[in-house]
């Protein structure tokens, strides 16, 4: 029968106090600072309010012996179902020893392997800082300061007082090639054979004032301070190198004059670690590597990318985002392609008696109102514009010259030839 006044059926009646039911046939009652646990009223254990090892076995013994449902059971003593799946696996495995273990992580017991702690040990010898092993290892800062602290390692305010700024600041950056780095290896020679390229008309290539190809803490310094700007590529020894095959395109590249004819026009990008250069190397190093769109650089180690590069990581999707958008800025790009142009010429002058024009249409998706052009691959009519590329007779490109969407390429041809 329905209760239409809202109020209880038997006020009267009311479970006693201390009593919590688990389900139909089980409950827990609490009596003079001890709890009992009952089942179809006979009384089967009994433990003290602070005692954890005799609740779980309470727990486990009820969900074992098919009395009451694991939920049940876990809301009832005022635990989550993980929990009480914990306790069963403890005691399957272990028995009722393992029910008394404390909460949390056990003490004493390192959370990281030998090997890694072995590396964070390495790594710390070499004067690396807690931020700079997190950053390798992929842990946290507390976990690298923890790790320290349980193999005895001290640092005191005096040991990170004396870093070698001081050395560095009265050290030129222009350093001729005849002074020899820290490292006792022939190292030092190979690297700056393959730093060459990147003198960009100058007396003598800039050299690294750091002597660990994995670790370019100094130049950043140098660099964060406004005397850096760009970081000169440092090489070290290293066995299979992912991707490092497009070094061989190295000397293509600097024959080609991109890199001088880059720094005629647009000169610098201010200090930086990642400068022009780098920021460009890194650009025609993802063509040969199929990365289409800085994006794609989340795929890939930047640790890998950065061995080839001759630098400790390669730049961020947003770093080169940035570089991009800052040459973008100068409005330099046609001047560029005419000196790229021009320095083909006169490299290749007599294979450009035949020119072949061949047009693109790409599409638009900028904010510029375009007129539409049928794209044959989507089979639909979008904004977009036409690339037209300008081969020699080998075929290899000479210049591009991006214009609208147009009736054909016929009437391009007047403007291409002037």
């Amino acid at each position: 029968m329905a209760n239409l006044s809202g109020g209880d059926l038997f006020p009267e009646i009311r479970n006693p106090e201390g009593t919590c039911f688990i389900n139909g046939r089980c409950l827990v009652v609490t009596r003079d600072n001890r709890h009992l646990v009952l089942v179809s009223g006979i009384p089967i254990a009994q433990y003290a309010p602070g005692d954890r090892m005799s609740e779980a076995h309470d727990m486990v013994s009820l969900v074992e012996l098919s009395w009451a449902d694991q939920n049940d059971v876990a809301k009832a003593f005022g635990y989550s179902a993980r929990t009480l799946r914990r306790y069963q696996q403890r005691f399957a495995e272990n028995g009722l020893a393992a029910l008394g273990r404390p909460w949390g992580y056990p003490r004493g017991l390192a959370r990281l392997s030998a090997s890694r702690r072995k590396r964070i040990q390495d790594l710390k010898a070499k004067s690396c800082s807690h931020h700079e092993i997190a950053r390798l290892l992929g842990i946290s800062v507390p976990a690298v300061r923890k790790t320290l602290r349980r193999l005895g390692w001290k640092i005191t305010p005096s040991v990170q007082a004396e870093l070698p700024l001081t050395e560095v600041a009265t050290t030129p950056l222009d350093s001729s090639p005849a002074q020899p780095l820290s490292s006792p290896d022939s190292a030092s020679g190979e690297n700056q054979k393959l730093s060459a390229f990147c003198s960009q008309g100058q007396a003598s290539p800039p050299t690294s004032q750091d002597t660990d190809p994995t670790n370019r803490g100094v130049d950043r310094l140098l660099a964060r301070l406004g005397l850096l700007e760009d970081a000169p590529p440092l090489f070290g020894s290293a066995q299979a190198v992912p991707r490092a095959g497009v070094l061989l395109a190295l000397p293509v590249l600097v024959v080609s004059g991109v890199f001088e004819c880059a720094q005629k026009i647009y000169g610098n990008l201010g200090p930086a670690f990642y400068g022009l250069r780098t920021s460009l190397l890194t650009l025609l190093l993802m063509a040969l590597w199929r990365i289409k769109r800085p994006e794609g650089l989340k795929e890939y180690s930047p640790q890998d990318l950065g061995r080839v590069l001759g630098l400790d990581r390669a730049p961020e999707v947003k770093t080169l985002r940035r570089k991009l958008a800052h040459l973008a800025a100068a409005g330099k790009a046609a001047p560029f392609g005419q000196a790229l142009a021009r320095q083909r010429v006169s490299l290749r002058g007599e294979a450009l008696g035949f020119l072949y024009i061949d047009g693109h249409v790409r599409v638009y998706h900028g904010k510029h109102a375009l007129p539409k052009a049928h794209i044959t691959r989507m089979r639909i009519s979008l904004p977009a514009t036409s690339d037209y590329w300008v081969n020699d007779t080998a075929g290899d490109p000479l210049f591009v010259v991006t214009a609208q969407a147009n009736a054909g390429l016929v009437k391009m041809l007047p403007g291409m030839l002037e």
